[in-house]
């Protein structure tokens, strides 16, 4: 097996995987929190990095008849959600090429500006 190259995303608010915290997705890329997954609640994204994208295969889903692909994290493998390849419905194609992430294989890290950490620390020196 190759070198394992993964993409490190800049933002304040990044989703990872919640096993390995490899980084997937940025917040701005966050269409709606108003899916399901196969195990509960799921997130629509506009684009994901760092994933597998597994053999397409029709599915049928809530909204209808899609063909969709299973995405993997590509460090630890574990099945994160899908890709939606194609929608049969016309009212249901938005979502083609986009992505679902269940709510329940992610977590969101939150990162803090230089600005509001320095602020902190001149706060906590004072306090000394």
């Amino acid at each position: 097996m190759g070198k394992l190259f993964k993409n490190y995303l800049n933002g304040p608010s990044i989703f990872c995987c919640i096993n390995c915290k490899t980084h997937l997705s940025l917040h701005e890329q966050l269409i709606s929190k108003a899916f399901q997954g196969r195990h509960g609640p799921a997130y629509l994204f506009g684009d994901c990095v760092n994933v597998s994208v597994g053999p397409s295969e029709d599915r049928t889903l809530t909204t209808g008849m899609h063909i969709v692909a299973d995405i993997y994290c590509i460090d630890c493998g574990d099945i994160l959600g899908w890709k939606y390849e194609f929608a049969k419905d016309e009212s249901q194609k938005y979502k083609v090429g986009k992505f679902i992430l269940e709510k329940a294989k992610i977590q969101k890290e939150t990162v803090y500006d230089s600005i509001e950490r320095t602020s902190s620390l001149v706060l906590l020196d004072n306090l000394v």
